[in-house]
């Protein structure tokens, strides 16, 4: 890959969801991304990207019927320790996880400890709307983005968000795991292909670090 040539970006394409979206946004952001279920082309690209909408033991179905649940596990994993650049987002991140409470009999690719849990009784379900994020620590996710940063959230489950890696936080009944980021390993429980310029920057930090491949 020359400097001037857009990285490739991989999104796992398993049937599930309005993937299109992902790949408009992340082309605007100056990606080659691509919606392939290819074990080829994804070993071949520069980041990969997990995206994921509706329940979490559907998507867990849908990504291990096409044989892309052992292609995802390996990619998170080696992003966790420096390698390409991964993105889960929404259900995607969620997935990463060991499980979730919305589907007990499902496992999740176990990448990342714990469980998601139902969000509080004391807000409507699920949360469908712009919430402020509060970032609790460094992070390359969002080094280019300045306060007050708002993001638009559709789910009705979240990780702990005092659980590790959690680099940002929302409150809705309490605080909420928004994003998680592990070496090169990134997940947002928002969606940044829906939150505006805001999402635009998270993409583009995402679309750089596959091209430099740092």
């Amino acid at each position: 890959m020359t400097p001037a040539e857009p990285p490739l970006v991989a999104i796992l394409d398993y049937g599930i969801g309005n993937l299109r979206s992902a790949q408009k946004a992340l082309e605007h952001a100056g990606a080659d991304a691509r919606l392939t279920s290819d074990p080829g082309l994804i070993a071949d690209a520069n980041a990969v990207v997990l995206p994921g909408v509706g329940s979490f033991g559907a998507c867990m179905d849908a990504l291990r019927a096409t044989g892309l649940d052992t292609i995802a596990t390996d990619a998170a994993m080696a992003a966790a320790v420096g390698g390409r650049p991964f993105l889960g987002i929404c259900v995607g991140m969620q997935m990463l996880f060991e499980g979730s409470a919305e589907s007990p009999d499902h496992l999740g690719l176990g990448v990342l400890p714990g469980r998601l849990a139902l969000l509080p009784d004391t807000e409507k379900r699920p949360q469908m709307q712009w919430n402020r994020l509060a970032i609790d620590r460094p992070s390359q996710l969002f080094s280019t983005v300045e306060d007050p940063v708002w993001v638009y959230f559709v789910h009705s489950y979240a990780a702990d968000a005092a659980g590790a890696h959690v680099v940002a936080t929302c409150d809705y009944g309490g605080p909420v795991a928004a994003a998680i980021e592990h070496g090169q390993l990134w997940a947002t429980q928002f969606h940044p292909e829906k939150s505006g310029g805001t999402g635009l920057q998270l993409l583009q930090a995402f679309v750089l670090a596959a091209q430099h491949g740092d």
